[in-house]
C-alpha cells in the first residue's frame, strides 16, 4: 500500500468525524455487504489505570463500518458499562451541528482565484475527467474546490460503494449509545482544529492525495477491505504497518501533523481523567492514534501508567501490546 493510500485512511478519520459533505460527488449505490460475521470484531482496547481507581479504556475505532460489524464484543460492552463518561475525537454536539458540513465546505472552496485544474498535472486532470465522466459528475462542481477535499470525497465515495458507512461507524454508534444511557460525552479537539489540520496540507500533499485517491479507484476495493478486515481481527501490527509506518519514514512532516501532534495534544485531558476521583472513562478514537511508539497507548505507558490490552478473544501468545512491530 503506497504512502498516500495510508494518508487517506488517516485523513478520512477526521473528515468523517466532521461529517464531510460529499454532495459534490455523485452518490453511488453501495455494493452488497458480506454475510453477518459469526463473531464480533476483536477490539483494539486497552485499559490504563490511574490514581485511586480512576481508569481509561482506550478503544480504537474504524470510522466506516457495516451493520454486520455489530454487535460489539463483550469486552467493549463491559468497558462501556464501567465508564461514567465517553471521550471522542470530536464531541457529539459539534459532530451533529447542522452547520458543520457547511463550515468544512467553506474551507475547501478556493479564495485565491485559481481553479482545481491549475493545481494538477495533465495526467491527474485527465484521470479526474475520466472519473467524473464515469460517475456522471459535472466537473464544474469541482472547479472551485481544493484538491484535499476532492481527494477525500473520492475516497469516501469509494468506501461507500463497498457498503462501508460513516453512519454505522464505531464513533457514531457509541455516541448514540451514550446518549441513550444518559452518559456525558465530550471531544478531545474542536471541529475548527480538525478543519485547520485538513486545510493545512501543503500544495504538493494535496495534489498527491488526489492522485492517489484516483489510483485507488482504479485498483478497486483491496485497500479498504484489507484495513477493515485487520480492524475486525484486532490486528494492531497490520494496521500500524499498512497505515503509518512507511509514511512516518518517507513523509515525517505530514505524519507528525496528522498523527503525532494530535496525540500529544490529547495527553493533557487524558491525564486529567486519570486523577483521583475521576472514575472510569471510555475513550474512542481512530485506531491509528493508539498504535506504535507515537500512539497514545505507548505515550501513557512511557509516563509510568499501568497499561494492559483487554482482549478476551486473543490467544495469550498473540496479544498485541501497542508497541511498534
Amino acid at each position: 500500500m503506497n504512502w498516500m493510500a495510508r494518508t487517506t485512511a488517516l485523513l478520512l478519520g477526521a473528515a468523517l468525524l466532521l461529517g464531510a459533505p460529499a454532495p459534490v460527488l455523485a452518490r453511488q449505490a453501495a455494493a452488497p455487504v458480506a454475510a453477518p460475521a459469526h463473531a464480533p470484531p476483536v477490539p483494539l482496547l486497552w485499559k490504563v489505570s490511574g490514581a485511586q481507581g480512576s481508569a481509561l479504556y482506550l478503544l480504537g475505532s474504524f470510522h466506516l463500518l457495516t451493520p454486520q460489524d455489530y454487535p460489539l464484543s463483550v469486552d467493549v460492552d463491559k468497558a462501556f458499562d464501567a465508564s461514567r463518561r465517553l471521550l471522542f475525537e470530536l464531541s457529539p454536539e459539534e459532530m451533529q451541528a447542522p452547520e458543520l458540513a457547511a463550515r468544512m465546505l467553506r474551507a475547501a472552496v478556493r479564495a485565491d482565484g485559481r481553479q482545481l485544474k491549475d493545481d494538477l498535472d495533465a495526467e491527474t486532470w485527465q484521470r479526474l475527467q475520466a472519473y467524473a465522466g464515469a460517475n456522471g459528475l459535472p466537473l464544474e462542481k469541482l472547479a472551485g474546490l481544493k484538491p484535499w477535499f476532492v481527494g477525500l470525497s473520492i475516497s469516501l465515495a469509494q468506501m461507500q460503494r463497498q457498503g462501508l458507512d460513516a453512519q454505522a461507524g464505531l464513533d457514531r454508534h457509541l455516541m448514540a449509545r451514550a446518549a441513550d444511557a444518559g452518559k456525558p460525552a465530550e471531544g478531545l479537539e474542536s471541529a475548527a482544529a480538525q478543519i485547520a489540520m485538513l486545510d493545512g496540507m501543503d500544495a504538493e500533499e494535496q495534489r498527491q492525495l488526489l492522485r492517489e485517491a484516483l489510483e485507488q479507484v482504479d485498483k478497486g476495493d483491496e485497500q479498504s477491505r484489507r484495513l477493515h478486515d485487520a480492524w475486525r481481527r484486532g490486528d494492531d501490527v497490520t494496521l500500524w504497518r499498512d497505515m503509518a509506518a512507511q509514511m512516518r519514514q518517507d513523509y515525517p512532516g505530514l505524519y507528525r501533523r496528522i498523527n503525532v501532534e494530535r496525540n500529544d495534544a490529547w495527553l493533557a485531558p487524558l491525564r486529567q481523567r486519570l486523577q483521583a476521583g475521576q472514575g472510569t472513562t471510555l475513550v474512542v478514537v481512530g485506531a491509528l492514534h493508539l498504535l506504535g511508539e507515537d500512539g497514545v497507548v505507548e505515550k501513557l505507558r512511557a509516563e509510568g501508567y499501568e497499561v494492559e490490552r483487554v482482549c478476551s478473544a486473543c490467544a495469550p501468545a498473540g496479544k498485541a501490546n501497542g508497541r511498534n512491530p
